[in-house]
């Protein structure tokens, strides 16, 4: 049982406080709901590009990093296409140093042009570097494009190209902060070594005077139900074939989502599992192979890629994956599979909880997703998960007409 206490403060920004006595450390973490899925279609990866200028200085603090690293400090962010999160560690004792740094650039970054060069320059190398150059990378932005549609999901978070990040200028970069980026947009998570009358001090202190901002109402296009398969072919100068198929899936908070992680579970959880044992070791048609889920907020996509094996055709390796998904379809999954799965879940959340970040993380999250309390909840979703319930679902989301197959053939060259 994680427990953790909230409150509000009046200018709508959302404070989480765990207090665990058994570590020296305290985490602060601002998650902001904006991501990739809230660009604008023709100036994407500005929710990334802004995870680089929120490190870049903000109105009366030109360094981020280095008071911090003498508080005794360390600092991350992420973005994904649902959230931008950014997150800091320190000795309890230095707390107010995170507040002090954390409420300067939610109230405004110091804004220049010369930050904006530096930060776009190496986004733009981010691009080169991983999409563009990288062998592979961009099978990603091909299958998003591929399986999404309407919905903003049909790019990366990176951005869908790269001269939407090389014309960003400072009035689009200012428009997008003070739209996303204010209090009522947030949620502050303090966990660690302290206590809740002393974090409400300190949020009152550094955040409460900054403006509230407009609430941000999501309004995005919704993807239709796919009813037809979708399947593109492309050559590149890749050392191996390799091959991808997605199927639609539930949103975060739906019943489907928690029988969609179980399936990739037992089609590519590790070595024992289906996937890899038939199509791997058995039948040695791919050199390696991968199920798994996007995890996203809204609807998003089971996934099965792998490289596969010289010599084996790319419609026989196909065939191969449609012959186990078939099984999952058709044969209810023995209850001892089934177990084997529930304990494996059981065992990771226990791990995650083990981190006081992981936990500020997760609190995080859940408030994002609308009840913070979900953080205890979730494991009872899986246990209450039956084999009719995963025979049930493969077949709603395996179904012909919802797939989208990428063959990306190596050329050799």
């Amino acid at each position: 049982m994680i427990t953790f206490n909230r409150f509000v403060l009046d200018n709508g920004l959302r404070v989480l406080v765990h207090e665990d006595i058994t570590t020296p450390m305290a985490v602060v973490n601002i998650m902001y709901d904006v991501g990739a899925r809230d660009e604008n279609p023709d100036k994407t990866g500005f929710a990334h590009l802004f995870e680089h200028l929120m490190f870049g200085g903000s109105v009366h603090i030109p360094d981020y990093d280095e008071p911090l690293q003498r508080a005794g400090g360390e600092n991350n962010a992420y973005t994904t296409n649902d959230l931008t999160n950014y997150y800091c560690q320190l000795p309890a004792q230095n707390l107010e140093t995170a507040f002090w740094l954390e409420s300067d650039r939610m109230l405004s970054l110091a804004f220049s042009e010369k930050s904006l060069s530096v930060q776009r320059k190496v986004v733009c190398e981010e691009f080169k570097e991983h999409y563009l150059n990288k062998p592979y990378g961009d099978v990603w932005h091909k299958m998003r494009s591929l399986a999404y549609q309407s919905h903003p999901y049909r790019w990366m978070t990176i951005g869908k190209e790269l001269r939407h990040v090389e014309e960003a200028n400072i009035d689009d970069v200012k428009a997008f902060f003070f739209k996303h980026y204010r209090p009522v947009n947030a949620i502050l998570v303090v966990a660690g070594n302290v206590r809740t009358e002393q974090v409400k001090q300190l949020a009152e202190k550094w955040f409460g005077s900054i403006p509230m901002g407009e609430p941000y109402r999501r309004a995005l296009p919704q993807e239709p139900v796919q009813q037809e398969a979708r399947k593109l072919e492309m050559e590149a100068a890749v050392p191996l074939d390799a091959f991808v198929k997605t199927w639609h899936m539930d949103a975060r908070l739906k019943p489907g989502y928690y029988a969609a992680d179980m399936i990739t579970e037992i089609l590519g959880g590790g070595g024992s599992s289906r996937l890899y044992q038939a199509l791997v070791k058995e039948q040695q048609l791919f050199s390696n192979i991968d199920c798994y889920h996007f995890g996203s907020i809204d609807p998003g996509l089971v996934a099965i890629e792998g490289k596969l094996v010289k010599g084996v055709t790319m419609e026989n390796a196909a065939k191969a994956v449609d012959a186990e998904i078939e099984k999952m379809m058709q044969v209810q999954i023995p209850e001892p599979e089934l177990q084997k799965v529930k304990n494996k879940t059981e065992s990771v959340i226990a791990f995650e909880d083990m981190s006081v970040m992981s936990r500020a993380n997760s609190l995080a999250m859940y408030e994002l997703l609308g009840d913070a309390t979900l953080i205890n909840k979730e494991l009872a979703r899986y246990q209450e998960i039956t084999t009719e319930d995963l025979q049930a679902y493969s077949r709603e989301i395996f179904r012909a007409g919802n797939s989208n197959t990428l063959f990306y053939h190596a050329t050799g060259k």
